[in-house]
Formats: structure tokens, sequence, C-alpha cells
């Protein structure tokens, strides 16, 4: 296909929306697409549900361990900026063993409460202003304020914190970064996770964080992670400053996109956010996976082979890159039925968001799917019905798909 690599690759593609057509194109004619990088070595593009499936469950011949973006890393680069995400069996099994302890189905379903508090009083925040910009006022808000309950922090430090976390997602666009990763000369912060010097901040904060807790333990998520396992395993501050900044940063960007997307369904089928105040738990759930597919935020993770294999008939050699495509997989018309309309009751819906059939399911779906369920029903609890009040602006990326801004028109019960 002419051209596809770089509509692929180029941050500015992604502002007019996902390019669904050349996603398509792959899918039927080049399931396993060498392509080319500007400033980069090129890598196959998985675009097909299955093999995407494949390449994460093969993790013998597809490593993590070599970094999960489509940038190339030196060695130096790749140990520095490790995080969970970038590690393989035994060495991912180990660390997630010790830090999933706060994130598990049981533990998560304690939180529903707190989150129903925190979604009702950032709808209560608004005292009933009818037109408002909905990324701001509530998408970013009630990740936010859940992550500083978790994480036992202040709240006159979420705001502050939550843009650090924008500025390491958001690193491809200027709104978020001074240090846009494809317009300046980022090589002085190689070392540093997303190349953005923003990680040395919250590093720091991460460590005051853990010294308090050590001196005066308290019942959060740090003090947790800080406790050795039965068989007393326990974490390095280097790494438990690697998973704050991954806290801060992945779980409330994916989140918030994630409610913004399931909020634009809304704005486009009136009908069924009318329909809302009527679905039991069941299908609310329904709903919300069918949001995690419609919406696949994290559009993208890279594997790297190990071994010589072929797939589709190409022959993939030891050292290539190996781009899974969530967002094309999710749209796979040989898995999913009509994966272009939005359906409500959609069952199954093993869709790849979380990067669900892996050993790196993410630590905090659980969490994200209550966040969205809870907000969805108190949205439909306090209004009637909400239209677009203005014009939408996406984020810059090739990596994260979503809006950043979405001004709403609502009216209140």
């Amino acid at each position: 296909m002419e051209n596809f690599s770089t509509i692929l690759t180029s941050h500015d593609t992604y502002l007019d929306g996902v390019p669904h057509e050349v996603f398509q194109e792959l899918r039927a004619h080049d399931p396993v697409a060498w392509t080319e990088e500007p400033d980069g070595r090129g890598f196959w593009s998985i675009t097909k549900y299955d093999d995407v499936l494949y390449v994460s469950r093969h993790t013998e011949l597809f490593s993590s361990r070599f970094g999960i973006r489509m940038e190339d890393m030196d060695d130096e680069e790749t140990e520095a900026r490790r995080t969970l995400m970038e590690m393989d069996s035994p060495e991912h099994t180990r660390l997630r063993r010790i830090v999933a302890r706060p994130f598990t189905p049981r533990q998560v379903a304690e939180y529903e409460g707190a989150i129903r508090d925190l979604a009702r009083e950032v709808l209560a925040n608004l005292d009933g202003a009818r037109e408002f910009d909905f990324v701001k006022e509530i998408a970013r808000e009630l990740p936010m304020k859940m992550l500083g309950r978790l994480l036992g922090l202040p709240d006159e430090d979420l705001d502050w914190l939550v843009s650090r976390g924008d500025a390491l997602i958001g690193n491809t666009d200027p709104e978020f970064t001074d240090y846009v990763v494809d317009q300046t000369d980022t090589s002085a912060y190689r070392l540093l996770p997303f190349r953005s010097p923003v990680a040395l901040e919250l590093f720091e904060y991460a460590q005051a964080a853990l010294d308090a807790r050590r001196i005066t333990p308290t019942h959060d998520v740090i003090t947790a992670l800080l406790q050795p396992t039965s068989d007393g395993d326990t974490l390095d501050d280097v790494t438990l400053k690697n998973f704050f900044t991954l806290m801060v940063a992945a779980g409330n960007d994916t989140t918030r996109y994630t409610m913004v997307a399931g909020t634009q369904v809304f704005i486009e089928r009136p009908e069924l956010f009318g329909q809302l105040p009527h679905f039991d738990e069941s299908q609310m759930k329904l709903l919300v996976d069918e949001v995690l597919r419609w919406s696949s935020t994290t559009m993208h993770f890279r594997r790297t082979v190990v071994e010589d294999t072929e797939l589709h008939g190409q022959q993939l050699k030891k050292g290539d890159k190996v781009v899974l495509w969530y967002v094309s997989a999710n749209y796979d018309e040989s898995h999913f039925e009509d994966p272009y309309s939005f359906l409500a009751d959609r069952s199954p819906n093993d869709h790849t968001a979380f990067g669900l059939h892996s050993a790196h399911l993410c630590l905090g779906a659980h969490l994200a799917r209550l966040e969205l369920r809870v907000m969805f029903e108190e949205m439909a609890k306090a209004w009637s019905s909400i239209e677009l009040a203005g014009d939408t602006e996406r984020l810059r990326s090739n990596f994260i798909s979503g809006t950043k801004r979405l001004p709403i028109r609502v009216t209140w019960r």
C-alpha cells in the first residue's frame, strides 16, 4: 500500500482520527507488513487479531525486555528505563507478584464505594453548569482523585502529578510538554522514561513518599508495596520509583481518554444514554467492554524478535521490531462481527485492551473498568441528555488514541 508507513508512524495522522481504512487494507492484504520509520530502522506491523494474540503469548519468540515503544533504544537506555512492562519472565513474574497485590479483583471491588463518592463529588463540583469541557472537568478528575486515594497523596498535589503524567504520556504533543520527542533534541534525557526530564520530578516526589511511608506506614498502595511478600521478597527504590511513575503516567491518561470515548458514543447515540439508568450491572459491564474495544486507547505495543521465525510467510529475523496494533485487532472483521458498529450488548467481547490474553495484562484493568462503569452510571443519574457544544481536539500521538478537549452541553435531571 502506497505510503502506509508514513500514515501509521506520523503523530499528526491521529489528529484526524485513527486511520481505520489503512489497517483494514493491511489486515486483508498484508497482515505482517514491513513498516519504514523516518528516524528508525523499521518494524513489522501486526494487524490481525489472531496474530496479535500469537505474538503476545509466545514470549520465547517475541520479547518485551528491549522496549515496548516504537523507538530504538541502546542497551544503556533499555536498562535505565525498564519498568514492569519491559520485562519477561521470570523477572516479570516476580515483580508482578509483588505489585499486583493492591489490584486484585477482590481488592478492587472494595474500592467501589470510594469511587462512587468521588464520581458524585466530581459531578457536584460542576455546580449545575450546563456547558463545560468534559475532559477537564470530569474525565481528568475522577482517575486523578482515585489515584490520590490509592497512593495516599494529598489533594493539593494531584493536579501537579497528573500534569507530569500528561507530559510523559503526551510527550509527542506540544500542549503537554516542551520536550516533544520528534520536534526537539531529547538526547540529554534518553536514560529517563519517555525521554523526558519530567521523570526526574516524579522520581524525587516518589522517593519522598517512600521515605515518609517507612517512617509512618499508612493504608495505601505505597505502604503495601514496601511490605515484603510471604517469602520475604522486596523491591528496591529504583524499581519502586519506576512503578510509581508508571502509575501516574499510565494510570490516569488511559482511563481518561477511554471515558471520553464512551461519552462521545453517548453524544452520537442519545437513545443509548437515555437507556443507561435502566441498565443493570451486567449490562453496564458489557457496555464498558464495548467502550474499551471501540476506543482502543493504547493503540500499540512493541515486541522484539529473539529467535528467527516466520509469520504469514514473512521471515522475521532476530532483533527485528514487531508492533502489535491493538487498535487494528479490535476491529478485525474475522474476529468481531460488525466491528465498526458500537454494540452495547456485544458478547463475547474478548478485545485486546489492557493486553488481554497475555502475561502483560494491565494491572489496572479491573480498576479502570470499575471507574468507567461507576462514572457512566452517575452521569446517567445526573443528566438526561448530553450534546456537543463546540469543536473537539485530539491528542497528537501514534501511541495513545484520545480526545483531549470535548466541550459538551448537558441537561440536569
